[in-house]
């Protein structure tokens, strides 16, 4: 007798949502439900194996460069694959969720790349995980003017030369996506958002003389990058796309990521485009590896770690170097300002420390760097055409100069900087105001004139766990402790109640967002991600 069939995929206690079967097509539902059953088995055992190593930090406190894969490092001879020429220049990129104001405002924007983001900039409900693959296809295929139906303002593509080039980013491994299961088993975000992606408009981005390009979030280690490349292989054979058509660019945003920075490229060296230094979630990574290693990790407010922190400039210099070394672009860290539209006064002092970071980044020897707002990338451009001029890189810069021993990576206590009592109301104030647009489907949120994202967030819930069971005292002479993040939250929440009006509060999830704040910023059971409880209230 033959096999039965497999099932096909199911879409689970979702409401359907217009035009959503050019996206779900069967043909498509049943790549993915490839994908899913091909690859999440070693999804699971890579999640398990970051349990485990997590383990064994808490027993060490440590951290070092992998002696079994020394031949590796070791061995100048290999090289990443050449650079297509649409990513050959990224001197600036802009960052931002692919609803579809943003798809048109971040392709027009004059930044060499848009990364388009299905991941920390964007809340998961079925609308934006669907609608937002619907945009892309219809940037692609120029259907995506609009008007703004509050606004009436008309929105509609530049010429195609002009356009910048997209850098999809899917969600991480450790977020499954529960309105669409295969086998009875939901299936892996990151697969999904790959998957469909990729089906779509592998393509017709090579017509478009591109290609399929991916930002690759909250990798752990160089075995989640060789899962990655074999997804690659397996969907480029699958589709008859020719091998080493994909690209990606790896986000070195975990700790324990950065030691292993040359086997990430190796593993993916066939596909590889380069390595990214993000900073929030490279900090909530540090706190969540090393939260039992006492008061030497305990880092001071997220504001007073710059990318100057001595621990933080061994992170960023060994990233050029590694990227540099195998022929990879080195790509900087954001620049969240969003510009004032009613206070020159702050926008001049902000533009200021955008413009001082992009010179440190160029002159340090990153090909270019992240922003969050349209207005930044004149700024950033300036920085980085300064120092390329008329070329597209300095990938020939090898930064022989810069020698990082394991210890420099996780020297927290070479800050000067301590934790205070302004930083766990900042924290807690982010945190509140952040969860509660999330669990409304806004994955990036202007708070305090900053852009706000899922990582942002990790890292104020994180600080707050850790000054607590530090025990942590303020320059007020407070203590950290439970009650008195209590208070700060309950006064928060008054003030918000306040701000906004009684009918407008009960309208939003604040309280909601309140209660989950403190859940995972109180727990003893420190949560390894906020998104997956918050994931759980999340409607839609």
């Amino acid at each position: 007798m033959s096999a039965p069939a497999p099932s096909p995929p199911a879409i689970v206690d979702a409401e359907p949502l217009p035009r959503q079967e050019e996206v779900l097509t069967e043909e498509a539902l049943a790549f993915v439900a490839a994908l899913h059953r091909r690859f999440t088995p070693r999804r699971d055992e890579l999640l398990a194996r970051r349990a485990e190593r997590r383990a064994e930090i808490a027993r060490t406190s440590t951290l070092d460069f992998l002696p079994e894969t020394a031949a590796i490092r070791a061995d100048d001879s290999w090289r990443v694959a050449p650079s297509p020429a649409a990513l050959e220049d990224r001197r600036v990129e802009i960052t931002g969720p692919t609803d579809r104001k943003m798809t048109v405002n971040a392709l027009n924007s004059g930044a060499r790349v848009w990364l388009a983001d299905f991941e920390d900039a964007s809340a998961p409900t079925w609308e934006n995980v669907i609608l937002g693959q619907l945009n892309l296809i219809d940037a692609y295929t120029r259907r995506i003017d609009f008007t703004d139906p509050v606004s009436g303002k008309s929105y509609a593509l530049k010429d195609a030369g002009e356009l910048a080039t997209v850098v999809m980013r899917p969600r991480g491994w450790h977020l499954n996506e529960r309105h669409l299961q295969v086998d009875g088993e939901e299936v892996p975000g990151a697969l999904v958002d790959f998957g469909l992606y990729f089906f779509h408009n592998a393509r017709r981005l090579l017509d478009l003389g591109k290609g399929p390009y991916f930002y690759l979030p909250k990798t752990e280690s160089h075995l989640e990058s060789r899962l990655w490349n074999d997804v690659f292989v397996f969907a480029q054979d699958h589709l008859g796309i020719p091998q080493g058509t994909i690209r990606a660019t790896v986000l070195i945003e975990t700790i324990t990521a950065a030691y292993e920075m040359e086997e990430i490229l190796y593993e993916l060296r066939d596909h590889a485009s380069g390595l990214n230094a993000g900073r929030w979630d490279y900090l909530f990574s540090i706190v969540k590896n090393f939260r039992d290693g006492g008061t030497r990790f305990v880092l001071p407010d997220r504001n007073a770690v710059t990318m100057t922190a001595p621990f933080m400039r061994a992170y960023t210099e060994l990233l050029v170097r590694t990227c540099h070394k195998r022929g990879a672009h080195a790509i900087g860290g954001m620049a969240a300002f969003i510009p004032s539209r009613r206070d020159a006064e702050v926008n001049q002092v902000a533009f200021e420390k955008v413009r001082a970071d992009k010179d440190r980044e160029a002159n340090d020897g990153f090909d270019g760097s992240w922003v969050a707002h349209p207005d930044l990338v004149p700024i950033a451009l300036e920085s980085f055409d300064r120092v390329l001029g008329e070329r597209p890189n300095q990938k020939d810069r090898l930064r022989e100069d810069v020698h990082v021993e394991a210890a420099d990576l996780i020297a927290v206590d070479s800050l000067d900087a301590k934790p205070t009592y302004a930083g766990l109301v900042n924290a807690v104030q982010v945190g509140i105001r952040y969860i509660e647009a999330w669990l409304r489907g806004l994955g990036a949120v202007a708070i305090f004139n900053l852009m706000e994202d899922a990582a942002t967030a990790e890292i104020s819930r994180s600080q707050i766990w850790q000054w607590i069971n530090a025990g942590v005292e303020f320059e007020n002479g407070l203590k950290a402790t439970p009650e008195l993040a209590r208070e700060v939250a309950a006064d928060e929440l008054a003030n918000i109640r306040a701000e906004l009006g009684e009918e407008a509060f009960a309208a939003g999830h604040w309280q909601q967002a309140h209660d989950l704040l403190l859940e995972v910023a109180l727990d003893e059971d420190y949560a390894d991600f906020l998104t997956l409880p918050a994931y759980r209230l999340l409607r839609g």
